[in-house]
């Protein structure tokens, strides 16, 4: 049998072990993962977060020219770069200052990833880009479709590589259970077309 004091100290135990798995699986869930491969662009917002520094580690904003300013190693470039690079760039910068600094980067905000919604839709216009976000998660975002809306021929359209590539989206079919694979994961400067 346990006594009185011996339970509390297991659960106040248990307490903080379940703390601290929520605050990695929180950290994990707000960081970009990495098969989105995100790439920082201008006006993204960042929180750089050096483990034992609470000086150092504070929320920034990315220039217009892709770089940030941070404490003890100035300017630095981070457009371009995905959380995981800058952080190891941050972290090589920080060595001479700092012994061995543990650095985690986040994107606080996204603001140089969008994605942009026109036509038959209650509220259509530029959204940022979620992680994996998909056509129907744009689609609810851009807050469903009006009465009228073509709701079998949504277009998708992509430039790339010079070209224009266009997917089709048919609402219908795809919450029917058929030809699944047309809810795409969607790419900065994606524009979906509602008729």
């Amino acid at each position: 049998m346990i006594n009185g004091r011996r339970r509390m100290s297991i659960l106040r135990l248990l307490f903080i072990m379940c703390a601290m798995n929520l605050v990695f699986f929180l950290n994990e869930s707000i960081a970009w993962p990495e098969s989105f491969d995100y790439r920082i662009g201008p006006h993204d917002i960042l929180n750089i977060f050096v483990w034992r520094e609470p000086d150092l580690t504070q929320d920034v904003t990315v220039m217009a020219d892709g770089k940030i300013s941070f404490p003890l190693i100035g300017d630095i470039t981070a457009q371009g770069h995905t959380v995981n690079e800058l952080k190891e760039k941050v972290a090589a910068a920080l060595k001479k200052f700092i012994t061995a600094p543990e650095v985690t980067v986040i994107v606080r905000e996204s603001r140089s990833q969008r994605i942009y919604t026109l036509g038959k839709l209650n509220a259509p216009g530029p959204y940022p880009l979620e992680p994996n976000m998909t056509v129907l998660q744009a689609l609810s975002t851009a807050g469903g479709f009006t009465e009228w809306a073509d709701t079998k021929a949504i277009l998708v359209i992509r430039r790339g590589k010079g070209k224009e590539i266009q997917h089709r989206f048919n609402y219908k079919e795809f919450i029917s259970g058929k030809r699944v694979e047309q809810n795409i994961i969607l790419k900065a400067n994606d524009t979906i077309v509602v008729p």
